[in-house]
């Protein structure tokens, strides 16, 4: 249930909708297998996975809902293989040369004819919800994944306005200057062992992991000119995480304390309760870094709305 990463997204002009109309709601875009012909299909699918049927759970605002991604696996190279092999038959045949559109046509069919065949494979993405806050987060290592989780969110809701998080100071340039003097960084930050540097120039990006980000190798190539892409970052007692300069936060580590604290709740062995328990744990203290972390940056940036409907 612990999420590893978060793709942050803030709900603009949300109208209350209550839970009951929303899994009603996912119900009519829930996940199915794909049709012989299609390459890929998303819908909602139960966040207890076997363990339950409700498509949504929400517990003191806090909303979680899992996208399932099915995507059928044909390799171009298996196409791309099947059409060399159908031109060559034809041309020995017909005694010439395929055309350009001849071979497109070809190609079309091939895949259409092995479509049907491909494997399937299926991904999970968990979405939480916190209505109180106006805040959407993906848990997926991609952005454009968290994309796709939205869009059919967007369209179970048939609108949904929202834009990605931002604050008033870019991500790198605090970053940066947290790194370069030490006096600046909040007082419950906690540098961790990683980072990346980006040269403004041509001279590419450096990556290091498991190292000590005071020390003066670091500190001489800020001097030298380059900025904190990502980092390390530790919030005593509660978690840990890698901050990107897009303000996506990844590769998360929630603290043995969280965890334990988690573990004390009496379940039964009923999967739905631990779930719960954990989610809500979870979600709390996320939304506390969340909002900590805003502040770090100078607090949210005004941002224009961006409008689907």
């Amino acid at each position: 249930m612990w999420f590893k990463h978060l793709h942050l997204y803030r709900l603009h002009e949300a109208a209350a909708i209550p839970a009951a109309d929303l899994e009603a709601a996912l119900a009519e875009q829930a996940a199915r297998t794909p049709g012989s012909q299609e390459a890929r299909r998303v819908g909602w699918c139960p966040p207890a996975g076997r363990a339950g049927t409700a498509l949504l759970h929400e517990l003191q605002g806090q909303r979680l809902l899992t996208m399932l991604r099915h995507e059928r696996l044909l390799p171009a190279g298996v196409v791309r293989e099947e059409v060399e092999e159908r031109s060559a038959e034809i041309e020995a045949r017909e005694g010439r040369k395929l055309r350009r559109q001849e071979k497109q046509e070809l190609k079309e069919q091939v895949y259409e004819e092995l479509l049907p065949r491909a494997f399937i494979r299926s991904q999970k993405v968990d979405l939480w919800w916190d209505t109180r806050r106006n805040l959407i987060a993906v848990n997926s290592s991609s952005r454009k994944r968290a994309e796709e989780a939205l869009d059919l969110l967007r369209e179970t809701l048939g609108s949904l306005k929202v834009t990605p998080l931002a604050t008033q100071t870019l991500p790198m340039r605090a970053m940066t200057q947290w790194l370069a003097d030490e006096g600046s960084r909040p007082a419950s930050l906690q540098l961790g062992d990683q980072v990346e540097l980006k040269a403004k120039g041509d001279d590419g990006v450096l990556r290091a992991r498991q190292v000590d980000l005071d020390s003066d190798e670091i500190q001489q190539l800020l001097a030298a000119g380059r900025q904190a892409s990502r980092m390390g970052v530790e919030i005593e007692g509660r978690l840990g995480y890698v901050l990107h300069d897009d303000l996506t936060l990844k590769s998360l580590r929630f603290s043995d304390a969280l965890i334990d604290e988690a573990g004390q709740t009496e379940d039964d062995g009923d999967a739905i309760v631990r779930l719960e328990a954990d989610f809500i744990l979870m979600a709390q203290a996320l939304a506390e870094e969340v909002e900590r972390l805003i502040d770090w940056l100078g607090g949210e940036a005004n941002q224009a709305t961006t409008q689907a409907t």
